[in-house]
């Protein structure tokens, strides 16, 4: 039996960019033209694939997020999306006060869009920047220009949007500390009410796997652009909710993403979207969704079906709960996951020894230095 007794997120997939990024490991093909049927044919798809994952429930569900992530979910055409959000909301019961994100690149947005965008419903707008630096940009493979991501950014502030992302990244190769501070201060200029400000890593399988970049950073300058940026960010009121979101106010942490970490049940459709389902019994299952995209609009649309194991339920938990800044109620994990406190004590105390983690009677707290050797902590739990 499906556990009813909390609400869903829905994260859908856009499978198409205009370049991939060579730092990208998230599911993309280039779209060659804008072709307007296979995208109609995908959009009903993603609705055919929606019912299909909602025959695991007896009854309608309810939607407390949406997230369309890509690939660029801005290179679908407006209307098509204004149409999916219409079906979904006949399919599951979507919350008036459900956040509905979508992510923009600055290099396929127009005001039109946006408008249409906000007509639709959507609510939340994340606008993949990733630096302000077009020499940086150009290394990183982005398709747009400093100017038009400024220019995206007023588009979106001149409609009112208050609910805007930033994503800023850093340790970009060659980036100097000046170049760092530069796009921190021209992010946090707009004022926009989330930035999402992260680390650049080498993920296996992307371009930059294979063939790595001149210039890598050393730890020593990625240390000082960490502590610069926290600084900057603290110094202008921005507080870390998240190891990577910084946020002006608490209402606008992103509901979607902190489902998520914790350990909260989502629905995937799309091709190589996830859905975690928690059954009665504690049982997790995980669906993974076709990644080939000829296949899933042919109807194809699971690739496995999954349950997962007992020591993977204990490590996706706190991999989840240890990216946030806030204490871990012991008893959630027993409720979430089904697993008794005795069983996981070997586990807890290796962390306490290394000063990685504090307890009381009821909560586990994350320690400074569990935060920054976070890789270290996560590894007692693998």
């Amino acid at each position: 039996m499906i556990n009813f007794n909390e609400n869903y997120s829905l994260y859908i997939h856009i499978p198409w960019c205009l370049k991939k990024c060579p730092y990208c490991d998230f599911f993309s093909k280039i779209l060659m033209k804008k072709n307007k049927k296979i995208q109609f044919q995908y959009i009903k798809s993603l609705l055919l694939d929606l019912e299909n994952t909602l025959s695991f429930f007896k009854r309608k569900i309810y939607v407390q997020s949406i997230f369309f992530g890509g690939g660029t979910p801005s290179l679908i055409y407006e209307k098509y999306i204004s149409f999916l959000l219409k079906e979904i909301r006949q399919k599951v019961y979507v919350s008036e006060l459900a956040e509905i994100t979508i992510e923009i690149n600055p290099s396929s947005i127009s005001k039109n869009k946006i408008l249409n965008y906000i007509n639709s419903g959507i609510n939340r707008f994340s606008i993949g920047v990733q630096s302000f630096n077009n020499k940086n940009l150009k290394i990183l493979g982005r398709l747009h220009s400093s100017e038009e991501a400024i220019n995206a950014i007023y588009i979106l502030k001149e409609n009112d949007i208050s609910n805007i992302n930033i994503d800023i990244m850093y340790g970009i190769p060659g980036q100097s500390l000046n170049d760092s501070y530069q796009d921190l201060c021209k992010a946090i200029f707009f004022k926009p009410n989330h930035i999402s400000w992260y680390q650049l890593t080498i993920e296996k399988n992307t371009i930059f796997e294979k063939y790595k970049p001149k210039n890598l950073l050393n730890d020593d300058i990625l240390w000082k652009m960490f502590l610069q940026g926290k600084k900057i960010l603290f110094k202008n009121k921005y507080f870390q909710y998240e190891i990577s979101s910084f946020i002006r106010n608490y209402k606008y942490r992103c509901k979607h993403n902190l489902n998520y970490w914790y350990f909260g049940n989502y629905l995937g459709i799309g091709c190589n979207a996830h859905s975690k389902i928690t059954l009665f019994n504690h049982k997790i299952i995980r669906i993974i969704k076709n990644n080939n995209i000829k296949q899933y609009i042919n109807g194809n649309f699971i690739f496995s079906i999954n349950t997962l194991l007992y020591q993977d339920k204990i490590f996706e938990f706190f991999l989840n709960r240890f990216r946030l800044y806030k204490k871990i109620y012991k008893k959630e994990f027993v409720k979430l996951t089904g697993i008794k406190i005795i069983n996981i004590t070997y586990l807890i105390n290796k962390a306490l020894k290394l000063n990685y983690l504090k307890e009381d009677n009821n909560f586990w707290y994350i320690t400074n230095k569990g935060h920054l050797y976070l890789n270290d902590l996560l590894e007692i739990f693998i």
